[in-house]
């Protein structure tokens, strides 16, 4: 098999326009998605991720939520964030951005967020159905960002060793 160079942007903009006609359908219906975020802390790579998620959900047409906490904010606090997200009814699925602060216990806060909510799938539940192959298993993004690239440009991967560069 010889190398190829796949056109990431091209085909994230073809993946936006359908995120952003699922929310139009969805919408018509009384049902607005909304994504939550929550970044504690001011990591400068953390908080470019978290705009540029704010900017696509805003594009797609979502409600985004970006909730921002000091550096200080404490375990308890953050866990209130937590719960308030899981039964806030304009969240459908919401976020705790990666790395914590030492002093909070990062297995403690995700797994308090609702499995239903849990955008990056790292609650225990969705770990274990990803891991048994269960077709209700919540897809984390990164990795099913890069299969959905390889099936969409026609790549059969069995047998096939891959680089990622980017």
């Amino acid at each position: 098999m010889s190398a190829r160079i796949l056109d990431g942007v091209s085909l994230a903009d073809a993946i936006r326009a359908e995120v952003a006609e699922g929310v139009k359908r969805v919408s018509v219906k009384g049902r607005k998605p909304g994504l939550a975020v929550v970044i504690v802390g001011e990591n400068a790579a953390s908080q470019v991720y978290v705009k540029a998620k704010g900017k696509a959900c805003e594009e797609a047409g979502m409600h985004s939520e970006t909730v921002r906490l000091s550096e200080q904010t404490s375990e308890a606090a953050l866990l209130d964030v937590v719960e308030r997200l899981n039964t806030d009814a304009r969240i459908h699925g919401f976020l705790v951005q990666l790395p914590l602060p030492a002093h909070i216990r990062s297995e403690r806060i995700l797994n308090a967020i609702n499995p239903a909510k849990d955008v990056d799938g790292f609650h225990p539940v969705n770990v274990g159905k990803l891991s048994i192959g269960d077709p209700t298993a919540l897809k984390p993004a990164t990795p099913y960002g890069v299969q959905q690239m390889l099936l969409r440009s026609d790549i059969d991967t069995r047998g096939a060793n891959a680089v990622v560069v980017g």
